[in-house]
C-alpha cells in the first residue's frame, strides 16, 4: 500500500481551509484518512500553517510520500529539512503592521530632517536662457563649417 501526506479540502467554494493528511495513495480527495498531521488556512494573512513535527517526521520515516502542495508546506516548517538532514530554513517573515511601517518611517524621516536631504525629489526644468545658449553655439558651428 502506498501512503501518500497529502491535503485534504474542507470550507466553503471560496473560503478553503486544509487538513494535512496521511492518507492511501488510493482514496479521493477528501476521502478516509489513516492521520491528521496538520492544518493550512491559505486565505488567512498570514497563511496559517500548522504541522504535527513528530508525526511528519515519523511517516517521512516510513516512506510516505508528500504531494507537491504538502513538499512545499514541510519545506517551509523545517520539516523535510529535518528528515533529509539539511540545514534549517530561515525563519519565517510575518508581514510588517501599520504601526510597524509607521514607525520605520518616522525614524527615516528623522535621519532625512537632521542631513542635508531636500524635501521632495524633483527634477529641475532646463532654464531657457541654457536651450538658447545651445542653440546659437550650434548655429556657429553650423556656419564655421
Amino acid at each position: 500500500m502506498a501512503v501518500k501526506i497529502k491535503l485534504k479540502r474542507l470550507g466553503k467554494i471560496r473560503q478553503p481551509h486544509y487538513r494535512i493528511v496521511v492518507a492511501d495513495s488510493r482514496t479521493r480527495r477528501d476521502g478516509r484518512a489513516i492521520e491528521e498531521i496538520g492544518l493550512y488556512h491559505p486565505t488567512y494573512n498570514p497563511s496559517r500553517i500548522e504541522v504535527n513535527a513528530e508525526r511528519a517526521q515519523y511517516w517521512l520515516s516510513v516512506g510516505a510520500q508528500p504531494t507537491e502542495a504538502v513538499l512545499a508546506i514541510l519545506k517551509l516548517t523545517g520539516d523535510w529539512q529535518a528528515h533529509k538532514g539539511l540545514p534549517a530554513p530561515a525563519p519565517l517573515l510575518q508581514p510588517a503592521t501599520k504601526e510597524d511601517k509607521r514607525r520605520t518611517f518616522d525614524e527615516f524621516a528623522k535621519t532625512l530632517e537632521g542631513g542635508d536631504a531636500k524635501g521632495e525629489a524633483i527634477t529641475q526644468k532646463a532654464k531657457k536662457a541654457d536651450k538658447k545658449a545651445d542653440e546659437a553655439e550650434a548655429a556657429a558651428e553650423s556656419t564655421e563649417a
